[in-house]
């Protein structure tokens, strides 16, 4: 079924960007590119469906998430959201001070890069016990490093990026039942001891 969702959204309320500001509702939102439960994004990132489903109901209060349909799933049914946008971007509308904007997507970042850094870590060890009893799973990482000489260019970077790989995901995406699915994470932080003269 189609679901009709924003490329990209730009975020114009206050309650909206301090929902998209919290890690766990940035978390659930990347989920919900296409329709899912409350249990299954609470499967994906290792969290308990009651607190998935909290969160999901903060965030289709401020607008950020839609009901797109339900399911029977045994003795229950299960409500289907998405999410209204892939990306977002906070508006200069929102009349924050320049530098609290930037205060507050710096450390929102940075607590979802440590809550990703873990979810990986998670992911990782479930997997290599599946390795080790024999299980053959195929996996791959990427670790570069680039300069970049100003924080315009870092975000023209970033968004370059994200659209390089929005692209491939669209070209290799199957929608086959019964395929594997493969988790993708970009993250771009500052090398610790980086700056050289």
């Amino acid at each position: 079924m189609a679901h009709e969702q924003l490329e990209t959204y730009v975020v114009e309320s206050p309650e909206q960007a301090m929902a998209l500001l919290n890690p766990l509702r940035a978390e659930i939102l990347s989920r919900l590119t296409e329709p899912a439960s409350a249990a299954e994004v609470a499967r994906g990132i290792n969290e308990i469906p009651q607190r998935v489903n909290y969160h999901l109901k903060a965030l289709e209060k401020v607008g950020l998430v839609r009901k797109v349909g339900s399911r029977q799933v045994r003795n229950l049914v299960e409500v289907l959201y998405l999410a209204i946008a892939r990306t977002y971007v906070l508006s200069e509308a929102l009349n924050w001070a320049s530098d609290t904007v930037q205060q507050m997507k710096d450390q929102g970042a940075l607590s979802h890069l440590v809550n990703t850094a873990e979810r990986i870590k998670r992911d990782a060890l479930a997997l290599m016990e599946r390795s080790d009893q024999e299980e053959q799973i195929p996996s791959a990482t990427l670790d570069v490093s680039i300069r970049l000489a100003s924080a315009e260019q870092r975000s023209a970077f970033v968004e370059e990026y994200v659209q390089l790989v929005n692209q491939l995901v669209k070209k290799y995406q199957t929608q086959a039942q019964g395929q594997e699915t493969y988790q993708v994470i970009l993250a771009v932080y500052p090398k610790e001891g980086g700056t050289e003269s």
